[in-house]
């Protein structure tokens, strides 16, 4: 262990992001004995390879977790967001997740996901001020 700290504030990466969220991921599988986490995207892209949709996350522990999901302005209120969720929420039950979790703001449109089924499990006021950061629930049950 360094003798001192050389602490400095710094704006990270994507490679410091994917390097903090490997060790964070490791240390999860050894304190809980679940190891079967693997990355999970439903993408959209033009013919040029631009990204004009995506809802991105993981699955660990029968349970999908959705970080970012996003569609281009242009191609908003046209079902390609409920399509995406369609994708994601087959996917994970196709790995075994009974849950599909999320995070979004009141300012994002929260009644979208309550429509397709989310509940709303947390909030949190003020983040932004004047706003709150939602997590929404969906529980997940195979077809048959």
């Amino acid at each position: 262990m360094p003798a001192r700290f050389d602490l400095r504030l710094e704006d990270p990466t994507l490679a410091d992001i994917d390097f903090l969220e490997d060790r964070l991921y490791e240390f999860n599988r050894e304190a809980t004995g679940i190891h079967d986490g693997r990355g999970l995207a439903v993408v959209l892209r033009d013919d040029a390879g631009e990204i004009l949709a995506a809802a991105a996350g993981h699955t660990w522990g029968e349970t999908c977790e959705l970080r970012q999901v996003w569609v281009a302005e242009a191609l908003r209120r046209q079902g390609l967001g409920r399509a995406m969720l369609a994708a994601a929420e087959a996917e994970a039950i196709r790995r075994g997740c009974v849950q599909l979790v999320l995070t979004t703001h009141s300012f994002q449109g929260p009644g979208f996901y309550e429509k397709l089924g989310y509940t709303v499990v947390a909030e949190l006021p003020d983040y932004p001020r004047g706003h709150a950061q939602l997590v929404l629930r969906k529980r997940l049950e195979a077809a048959g």
